[in-house]
């Protein structure tokens, strides 16, 4: 047979796969966000619409890490929580009342998506297509990405177009991808070429962002069901690492005892950079480099949070590698301990997150003055630098109006304490940082601590840290290509 006959026999044999199911995949997870669910956050986005408005809700773009090779797609937490739906180049159009075809048929959205295509499948992945969107999300409007542009849908009907800032670094691809999709929404909403907003007030970005802090600030039942877990799994990564730790052990290889915890439990991705920074390495807040060949006897702070099914946790412990604090580690991580102790007691419906700072500032600053490493309770911002905690679900820093809390909504509460070498103190405080971060969910009365799983106290750590773990056995081969490992 001819190569050129053989390969269009393989392409038609391929093809024939994919439309006959034989690649469907088996043994998914079944917890996933329901289409009800999804359906439901819909609806609730229509009434909080003005009146004869439209919203419009994009994909997230695809990104190149190297030549033609991109990053793992991750899709825009927007449109995720509004139609389950993980593929890039898509976007959906939400109508505050019902619209109706020309064959008097009546339509709330429309939802255009990747177009099924074999060949492409068979290189980047499986798409749901149009059926597929319609029996596994319960969208019933579906159309291809390439019939926006052929759609005759009026923009100059609605009072009030609502959508995201869009973003600025979208390739072109190919006619149906998302570029192709915004300039199709630029040209049939008049919206200015290169502005978000036109500066006529029927387009609004800001009434976008409204809709989706005041949905995605209050978690739902089924949300909370996902969070728990995704906590869950970061602390029992916290714990088995804190019995697994090692002198010799390398910052990496701990991110990577991390990461497996957390996929052994079914987590598809981390929710932000895992940060393993030991000793110094911690005062730096969004270290991420990991490099260092050998942890020693410092303190180790880690600071990792599992993402499952979109929902990321976000959970640190700092902990002495040898297994016992030093005096003056234990001073410091006391007063963190206290810090965070002081802002749980402001937590519960209607309290304020300035209630919460305060609390632990306070505690912080006074026991910085009495432990001679500041003179005057105004210095504190030299070594407690951030903020105290932001709400976690579909972004590590999730979406919210940050008002009064309210109940089911879901924060972290994480305060700290960062001493760099050459700080004006004496030199035994100096390389120690300590942060710990806990997942609180607010309820009525009070709020529940979700990452109770991991030990925070001074006691309960060095317990755990004695205990024995599944991972100390471990071994794995030398390295042949240098003769050692690299730590």
């Amino acid at each position: 047979m001819q190569p050129k006959l053989l390969k269009q026999y393989c392409f038609l044999f391929v093809t024939l796969l994919f439309v006959s199911g034989i690649f469907a995949q088996e043994n998914l997870p079944q917890d996933y966000l329901t289409p009800a669910f999804h359906q439901g956050r819909r609806e609730a986005a229509r009434q909080l619409m003005p009146p004869n408005s439209v919203m419009v809700i994009f994909a997230a773009p695809t990104r190149t890490f190297s030549n033609d090779v991109e990053y793992l797609f991750h899709q825009n937490p927007d449109l995720y929580y509004f139609t389950g739906y993980k593929e890039p180049h898509a976007v959906l159009l939400l109508f505050k009342e019902p619209q109706t075809t020309a064959a008097g048929n009546n339509f709330t959205e429309i939802f255009f998506v990747q177009k099924r295509n074999a060949r492409a499948e068979s290189w980047t992945g499986r798409r749901l297509g149009i059926e597929g969107v319609r029996t596994k999300l319960g969208i019933a409007t579906v159309f291809n990405g390439e019939d926006f542009k052929t759609s005759p849908i009026d923009f100059a009907r609605f009072d009030k177009i609502i959508f995201d800032e869009i973003p600025k670094d979208v390739v072109r691809g190919d006619a149906a991808g998302l570029y192709h999709l915004l300039e199709t929404f630029k040209e049939k909403s008049k919206l200015e070429v290169n502005k978000n907003d036109s500066g006529s007030k029927r387009f609004s970005t800001e009434l976008f962002q409204n809709i989706t802090r005041t949905l995605r600030e209050v978690k739902t039942p089924e949300e909370l069901l996902l969070l728990r877990k995704a906590i869950e799994i970061s602390c029992l990564g916290q714990n088995e690492v804190m019995k697994a730790v090692r002198p010799d052990m390398s910052e990496l290889e701990i991110q990577g005892l991390h990461e497996y915890i957390h996929k052994r439990y079914g987590a598809e991705h981390v929710g932000y950079g895992s940060i393993i920074g030991a000793g110094e390495n911690g005062c730096i807040l969004h270290y991420m480099e990991n490099s260092k060949t050998k942890v020693g006897n410092d303190l180790i702070l880690m600071d990792v949070g599992a993402e499952y099914h979109g929902y990321t946790a976000d959970v640190t412990r700092t902990v002495p590698v040898d297994g016992k604090f030093s005096d003056s580690e234990r001073a410091i991580y006391q007063l963190v301990y206290d810090a965070q102790e002081a802002a749980f007691k402001t937590l519960k419906e209607g309290s304020l997150w300035a209630d919460a700072s305060k609390a632990a500032k306070d505690v912080i600053a006074n026991g910085l003055v009495r432990l001679g490493i500041i003179k005057t309770t105004g210095e504190v911002g030299r070594y407690y630098t951030h903020g105290l905690g932001h709400h976690i679900g579909l972004n590590v820093h999730d979406k919210s109006h940050y008002g009064p809390l309210k109940k089911d909504m879901v924060i972290t509460i994480e305060p700290g304490i960062y001493i760099p070498a050459n700080s004006d103190c004496d030199k035994k405080w100096w390389g120690l940082s300590v942060r710990i971060e806990d997942d609180a969910l607010i309820t009525l009365e009070g709020y529940e601590l979700l990452s109770a799983f991991a030990p925070r106290s001074i006691d309960e750590i060095e317990k755990m840290i004695a205990e024995k773990s599944v991972l100390d056995n471990y071994k794995l081969p030398e390295l042949k290509s240098g003769g050692k490992k690299a730590f």
